[in-house]
């Protein structure tokens, strides 16, 4: 059976996260794109424009899903202090089996070559640390958090320790376990945040 547009466009953009988990940014090109999905190179260029379309594809296709994934811990109705929790162990999971997102996040082609994906980049970003924000606030409120808590800051805070994380796990080539790790980062992050 004859795929769909979409169905095929998933395609190139699973096999260029698979790619850059496995063997680097700089490395994933059209035609590997195309070998690994089974098709001809210019089955490619039907779907996408260029290389950065599909980088630019493949970001905001696993940002989606990071979304998706995190979304009923900020609407849930248990405690604030819980989902926190949950909404950090649920993105330490996510990482996890989305390795190719870490390795687009801190290269050259990120960081120095496309300004369209650094825009995708920093639009999920601030995105995201607005709703850790709200989170936060409402743990104050509840007096859960800390009362002099700076919520923007800490939820900044919050975004470098899963960069960082993220980073030295990459550096390491996923050798260790990011949830476990995670796991430190929560109770780390808790302790400076929980009220007394």
């Amino acid at each position: 059976m004859r795929k769909t547009g979409e169905q095929r466009k998933k395609e190139i953009i699973e096999a260029t996260l698979e790619l850059a988990s496995s063997q680097g940014v700089a490395r994933v090109t059209t035609q590997a794109i195309a070998d690994k999905v089974g098709v001809a190179h210019a089955t490619v260029f039907r779907h996408f424009k260029n290389r950065d379309e599909i980088f630019a594809a493949a970001l905001q296709y696993v940002v989606q899903r990071m979304i998706e994934n995190v979304e009923p811990w900020f609407e849930s109705t248990k405690p604030v202090d819980q989902r926190f929790k949950c909404l950090i162990e649920a993105q330490y999971v996510f990482f996890s089996g989305n390795k190719g997102l870490t390795r687009l996040l801190f290269s050259d082609r990120l960081h120095l070559e496309s300004s369209k994906l650094k825009r995708v980049i920093q639009q999920s970003m601030s995105r995201f640390t607005s709703r850790i924000e709200g989170m936060l606030v409402e743990g104050v409120e509840a007096g859960l958090f800390r009362s002099n808590l700076v919520s923007k800051d800490a939820a900044r805070y919050l975004i470098a320790l899963f960069q960082g994380l993220m980073m030295r796990w990459s550096v390491y080539d996923f050798e260790f376990s990011i949830e476990q790790e995670g796991q430190q980062v929560w109770r780390f992050f808790e302790s400076a945040i929980r009220a007394d």
